[in-house]
């Protein structure tokens, strides 16, 4: 038997693959879905089956690119309607693979048809050796329960304390568990960093296992969660099937004159993923401005799927990782990137922005003095820890519909922890028409550094 674990950055999203005897199963496969063959193919081995845990609502699930690829068979949950799968599971029926037997188990309280599989040695009933919990049971934490609404929470908590209480923890504690996301998921909150855990060392750590129901419930209603827009296409693609990705899927290579043709179109969308610093000095007018790593999560907050995006990068090889990123969030329509970056714009003479840049101690001066508004676009669980006093506090996914809270002509400065938000949030103001505009480099990193005040509520 072999496991592998494979880790999509940014979402913080954790597939696997598992063989036995020349065949195999992926778990919640991601779409750029090449790796599991890469897998299959070092091994031997033929992938057979895909299992979904639930209905993924942060990702695009890759399980029909994979099918379409191997020929194998989709296997998910029968309390959705899916428009696609070749097994609709119910709770306790079994599938092998090789000598294995993994046994679905109905896990309901992330979401409704949420499925957890655990695995057995022997095709009889033979040991438990691990669970693939999906969103059910993370390490250190447990899935979040507000996907249905606040309405709907108090049922879906209980459904989860459940789920985790008389069906997962009975499996025993040597049981390995293998979540589907990691640290850092929207998926959850305070997920440890660490891969995988047992079911007797999570009795042990895990404090949210340790609280009775009516404890459980409670915290859960407490919870602060953000619900990002692109959560809708995701559950609308992840239901319906997406759609198959085209042989040559990345980001063509533009020249200057095809980059600016397109650039025309009001059904566009340029996306600029150079640093902060390097983006305020000079970029395409109308740009937003998401660094590259911040392309896993942050387009499905402020980018409209029905734009064509294009894209100006640091390095030509940037356009790979960026593609990718899109894709898994389910942004097709890329109409491609200037090939020699920004550098070729500039040295044509072409329409430039720029924003201004403040360290934390020219902040702390325009402020005393009241020169400009301070927006802070960090989470609101980062606010908790912290806060310049005078900040106006939105959360930079929501920032493209709170611009009627400020002042057109008064200066306006973003702040994050280090300066990535703040750059996000500072190009969406300048597409909204404000002209004086700030990113405090180095943020509230270095706010804090330099002790100056901050406050907590």
């Amino acid at each position: 038997m072999k496991l592998a674990t494979i880790k999509s950055e940014g979402i913080a999203h954790h597939s696997y693959f598992l063989s036995d005897q020349g065949e195999a199963v992926v778990i919640d496969p991601r779409r750029d879905c090449q790796i599991y063959e890469q897998l299959a193919q070092k091994e031997c081995d033929k992938i057979r089956y895909i299992f979904e845990t639930h209905r993924n609502e942060d990702y695009v699930i890759g399980s029909l690119e994979l099918k379409n690829r191997t020929n194998s068979e989709i296997a998910h949950s029968k309390e959705l309607p899916f428009k696609y799968g070749d097994h609709k599971l119910s709770d306790g029926e079994s599938i092998n693979v090789g000598s294995l037997r993994i046994q679905a188990l109905y896990t309901p309280g992330h979401t409704k048809e949420s499925m957890s599989y655990v695995v057995f040695k022997t095709k009889k009933r033979g040991e438990a050796l691990m669970v693939f919990s999906g969103d059910t049971l993370f390490v250190g934490s447990v899935g979040r329960t507000d996907l249905y609404g606040k309405d709907a929470q108090t049922k879906q908590a209980e459904a989860l304390y459940e789920s985790i209480h008389e069906v997962l923890l009975p499996l025993g504690d040597d049981v390995t568990i293998y979540p589907a996301h990691g640290a850092g998921s929207v998926c959850g909150t305070e997920i440890s960093n660490r891969d995988s855990s047992t079911i007797g060392y999570e009795k042990k750590t895990n404090h949210l296992l340790n609280l009775d129901k009516n404890d459980f419930v409670n915290g859960e209603l407490e919870k602060e969660m953000l619900v990002p827009p692109y959560f809708r296409k995701m559950e609308e693609y992840n239901l319906d099937g997406p759609p198959l990705l085209p042989n040559n899927s990345l980001s063509k290579a533009l020249s200057l004159q095809e980059f600016e043709e397109q650039t025309k179109s009001p059904n566009t969308t340029v996306v600029d993923t150079r640093m902060p610093y390097a983006f305020a000095s000079a970029f395409i007018p109308g740009s937003l401005s998401i660094w590259l790593d911040g392309t896993s999560t942050y387009p499905g907050w402020v980018l409209d799927y029905s734009k064509c995006i294009l894209s100006v990068h640091e390095r030509k090889e940037d356009a790979k990782k960026a593609t990718l990123h899109l894709h898994r969030l389910g942004f097709d329509n890329l109409g491609g990137f200037l090939c020699k970056g920004i550098n070729a714009w500039l040295e044509k003479g072409k329409p430039t922005d720029r924003i201004g840049v403040l360290s934390s101690v020219m902040l702390k001066t325009k402020l005393n003095l009241n020169e400009l508004t301070l927006i802070d676009v960090r989470k609101p669980r980062e606010w908790k820890e912290g806060y310049v006093k005078s900040a106006k506090r939105v959360f930079v996914g929501h920032l493209p519909g709170k611009t009627n809270n400020f002042e057109l002509e008064k200066p306006l400065a973003c702040i994050c922890s280090v300066g990535f938000r703040g750059s996000l949030g500072t190009s969406i103001l300048k597409r909204q028409g404000f002209k004086n505009v700030y990113n405090v480099l180095g943020g509230m990193t270095a706010w804090s550094s330099l002790n100056y005040p901050t406050v907590k509520h």
